[in-house]
């Protein structure tokens, strides 16, 4: 297990939730203007940091970004985060146009200068980068359930759209990489509405392709999927060759972790919406769930279940770090 991993282990009283937009209430500023500038995105990064009790400070979680880079109309609004609201393609057969694009095209540059100007104020605890997965992009530039049609009906352009997009987020990863990210976390939940085969023909190959093209022994190797359909292909999943897993509350925790190795993190899996729409009472005893379900597992970590939402109540995420510390401290 790398280092820098097992200093998660060690310190589970600090938890690792997927908390970035929230941050944006913090700092008295719309999400938008979180997003607007990488001063901006270093700032709630820093915020975070300074307020909550973190294994690990996460990069805000806009899986637009990518997209957009390669031409797709994205709508960003006030204080909702970014939607993908018009892909590049409208037929799989226009595939071999696909140009890839550079990093520094759309928002890419922003992101990647936010770790940079993180990693200057945040020195004791790794700075992760988040980016969108291979088959999750992939429906993004095309349409999902045409995608999943063209898995089907035209083998050679899906992949080679793939293989485009696998092209793009390795050096996208790079950027943030040599921007000083401690790690990445890589997010394919659109990967959870597959079959188990069709994951393991087309999403399954090109993470790990990607795992292994910006990994190292330093830096942290995380992946997310909060699909219902994971529980279906835990193995297939457990096989990829990450540090960490992060898996939604659409899956019982404690059903997956036997399906991973000792020495591979397995993090979840609080209903990220309870942030916003329970109580402090809520998320204690959902905690408390949690963790009596899945404590016999040393590789086991709370978290959030996915992204915690931009209008999540704060009263609501102290709750959490409060339990989670009351619970392994």
């Amino acid at each position: 297990m790398k280092k820098t991993v097992s200093q998660f282990l060690l310190h589970k009283e600090k938890t690792v939730p997927i908390l970035s937009f929230p941050s944006a209430q913090l700092l008295g500023i719309s999400v938008k203007g979180l997003l607007a500038s990488a001063e901006m995105q270093a700032k709630g990064m820093f915020t975070v940091y300074n307020r909550c009790p973190v294994g690990a400070v996460l990069s805000m979680m806009d899986l637009s970004v990518e997209a957009e880079a390669f031409g797709a109309q994205v709508h960003i609004s006030e204080n909702e985060v970014p939607v993908v609201t018009k892909g590049i393609i409208d037929d799989i057969e226009q595939v071999p146009q696909i140009t890839v694009p550079c990093i520094g095209d759309g928002r890419t540059q922003i992101y990647a200068d936010g770790i940079r100007q993180a990693k200057e104020k945040i020195t004791d605890v790794p700075v992760l980068c988040g980016c969108i997965g291979p088959y999750s992009l992939a429906g993004r530039l095309f349409d999902m359930t045409e995608l999943m049609y063209a898995c089907f009906d035209d083998e050679e352009n899906t992949l080679l759209l793939l293989e485009k997009v696998t092209q793009f987020l390795i050096a996208y990863i790079k950027a943030f990489k040599e921007a000083g990210a401690d790690g990445v976390m890589l997010a394919e939940p659109a990967a959870g509405l597959l079959s188990p085969s069709l994951a393991s023909r087309f999403s399954h190959p090109f993470v790990k392709r990607i795992f292994e093209a910006v990994g190292d022994e330093n830096f942290i190797l995380c992946y997310h999927n909060c699909g219902n359909a994971v529980a279906a292909m835990a193995e297939d999943i457990a096989a990829i060759p990450a540090d960490v897993f992060h898996f939604g509350n659409a899956v019982q925790l404690h059903d997956l972790l036997p399906a991973f190795a000792k020495d591979k993190i397995v993090m979840g899996n609080l209903d990220p919406m309870l942030f916003v729409n329970g109580t402090p009472a809520d998320i204690e005893n959902e905690v408390q769930r949690i963790y009596d379900e899945c404590r016999n597992f040393e590789n086991f970590m709370l978290s959030s279940g996915c992204d915690i939402p931009a209008n999540a109540k704060w009263e609501n995420l102290d709750a959490y770090f409060r339990k989670v510390k009351e619970l392994y401290v």
